[in-house]
């Protein structure tokens, strides 16, 4: 038996909605590690659904360290302006600003390098994630970096 407690710690860690999260932990028999991994699969099914779809709205995040020596530039594409100005899309792009930001010279492409605050997700991974949140095509159409 899947309790509140847990479908509300696994909502808290995860974002997903509260069915979705009860779902997984009545899959995984309540354990939440395994919810966890049923839900980064279902996910990726889902964004797979989602790519198809058009992203043509967005908005244009930008990110200045505070040396003043290292800035960085995107375009986060989704399919509707109501989205674009939704604070978690918002959120994703200043998210993804920090990850270019302390990349250095690395030369894998940014959607599979680690994301910086949990190395177990990739970029990938973490747009995945907000694809299945807000329910649409989410696109790093193309970014910038810049170092002094």
């Amino acid at each position: 038996m899947v309790t509140i407690e847990q479908v509300k710690k696994l909502r808290e860690e995860t974002g997903v909605s509260i069915m979705e999260c009860k779902k997984a932990l009545e899959r995984s028999n309540g354990d939440i590690e395994k919810a966890k991994e049923i839900l980064k699969q279902t996910q990726k099914a889902f964004s797979s659904q989602k790519t198809e779809r058009e992203a043509r709205e967005g908005i244009i995040d930008s990110y200045v360290h505070p040396n003043k020596r290292i800035g960085v530039l995107i375009e986060l594409n989704c399919e509707t302006d109501f989205v674009a100005r939704n604070e978690d899309f918002q959120n994703l792009a200043h998210e993804i600003c920090l990850q270019i930001a302390a990349m250095g010279d690395q030369e894998a492409p940014v959607l599979e390098q680690s994301w910086i605050k949990d190395e177990s997700f990739t970029i990938k991974d973490l747009i995945d994630q907000y694809i299945a949140k807000l329910g649409e095509n989410i696109v790093l159409k193309r970014y910038t970096r810049y170092e002094l």
